[in-house]
């Protein structure tokens, strides 16, 4: 069992959030003492359901409620904070913090899943870069690391790859990045009308894996970091989304 606010201490220092614009960390108060904390991709009620089966006294997760804008407690929005609050449930959320964290990442994750030598930093959002773009460690073909990822593949650049870069997330627009930096394959969680044309023209393979499926994989590392360091119990969840 660990305290609320010491564990948020521990995270919001160790994910950075004070660098940061969004509103990153607690964002609905529950309970003070937390034994059971389960975890997923968004804060949804289907997740928030799943999580108090399970016993949560928190929940954390990727995209959380709350961002940068005012928003009226009404609607789904307010239904989903009601019943948090009904329940005695914290919330907590993560999002750029967990995208582009050097370590726990979902970039830095996904480039250890594609074992990626010299990582440099890649994706300019906001003012950071989120991303990485890397060399293979070995010879990959095209389609097996599509079978490794899944989503959509658009194939019309090498077929053996040796440059990958990669956003997670919503970041097609960022291709345009990609084709600058002379990467084989981009790989991010969405994808565009334009972008079929834009890859046939400028000879580059594509994998949209899926916004959410593009980002388990930072919050499934978070959660492996708070089972070491402290005495709870973890649950990721997962809220089948192919979009």
């Amino acid at each position: 069992m660990v305290q609320r606010d010491t564990l948020i201490k521990d995270l919001n220092k160790y994910l950075d959030v004070a660098a940061n614009p969004e509103h990153n960390g607690l964002q609905v108060q529950g309970k003070n003492q937390i034994s059971k904390i389960a975890f997923g991709v968004s804060a949804t009620m289907a997740l928030f359901k799943e999580a108090k089966n399970f016993g949560a006294d928190m929940i954390i997760v990727h995209h959380g409620l709350f961002w940068n804008n005012i928003q009226t407690i009404t609607g789904v929005f307010g239904q989903r904070i009601a019943y948090l609050i009904k329940n005695d449930i914290n919330l907590a959320g993560y999002h750029l913090p967990l995208d582009k964290h050097k370590v726990i990442g979902n970039n830095a994750c996904l480039a250890k899943l594609l074992k990626l030598k010299d990582l440099k930093p890649f994706g300019s959002y906001h003012g950071q870069e989120i991303g990485f773009i890397g060399k293979t460690t070995k010879s990959y073909d095209i389609k097996s690391i599509h079978n490794l990822l899944k989503g959509e593949a658009l194939f019309f650049g090498p077929t053996k790859i040796k440059t990958i870069a990669l956003v997670s997330g919503g970041a097609h627009d960022m291709l345009e990045e990609a084709v600058l930096a002379k990467a084989d394959l981009y790989i991010t969680g969405s994808r565009d009308e334009y972008i079929t044309e834009y890859c046939r023209e400028a000879k580059i393979n594509f994998i949209a894996m899926g916004h959410y499926n593009s980002e388990k994989l930072g919050i499934q590392a978070l959660m492996n970091y708070i089972s070491r360091k402290f005495k709870v119990q973890t649950k990721f969840i997962d809220i089948e989304n192919p979009f």
